[in-house]
């Protein structure tokens, strides 16, 4: 078992907020605008969320345009 992974994952799925992007991404691919739009925070906030679950290998992206 990869502890350090593992140990990631659920820090990662710790925060309500991360938990609730992984709810609404499962439903299928979103655009960061789309995202931001359902919560009252500030994109860079938006930004660290996504890195973290990125980090932990929950979610992928991918840039389209500039």
């Amino acid at each position: 078992m990869h502890y350090e992974l593992t140990a990631k994952v659920f820090k990662a799925l710790g925060d309500p907020t991360r938990l609730q992007i992984v709810d609404m991404l499962s439903c299928g691919e979103r655009c960061a605008c789309d995202l931001l739009e359902l919560f009252d925070f500030t994109q860079p906030t938006l930004s660290h969320h996504m890195k973290v679950l990125i980090n932990a290998g929950i979610v992928k992206t991918r840039k389209v345009g500039t």
